[in-house]
């Protein structure tokens, strides 16, 4: 099988981030050796500093559904909270009741 240029310029930014399993990383070497300028443009390309994370533009549809998930979590936490301060008021006018029938009955 003949391996074109093309085959290893697809191959070569894997190369050169090391995410190639062995073999490719052979065959994409043993390709490099015959050709010295793409060889120079690999070794470039290695000590170019890239970010480690790239930062990717979301697009509309990803951006609602980020909003309706925030909306949908500040409902729920919104929910709980006020179960919470209804349990407590509940809670202290039973005591306050209880207290009154204790005084009441005395």
């Amino acid at each position: 099988m003949n391996i074109t240029r093309d085959v290893i310029l697809d191959l070569l930014p894997l190369y050169v981030a090391n995410e190639v399993s062995a073999d490719t990383r052979a065959l994409v070497e043993a390709y490099l050796e015959t050709d010295p300028d793409l060889a120079q443009v690999a070794e470039e390309t290695a000590a170019m500093d890239v970010p480690e994370e790239i930062p990717v533009p979301l697009s509309r549809e990803d951006k609602m559904e980020a909003y309706e998930e925030a909306k949908r979590l500040l409902f729920h936490r919104t929910l709980i909270w006020a179960g919470m301060i209804a349990f407590i008021v509940l809670s202290f006018l039973g005591l306050a009741f209880l207290a009154y029938m204790m005084l009441v009955s005395s």
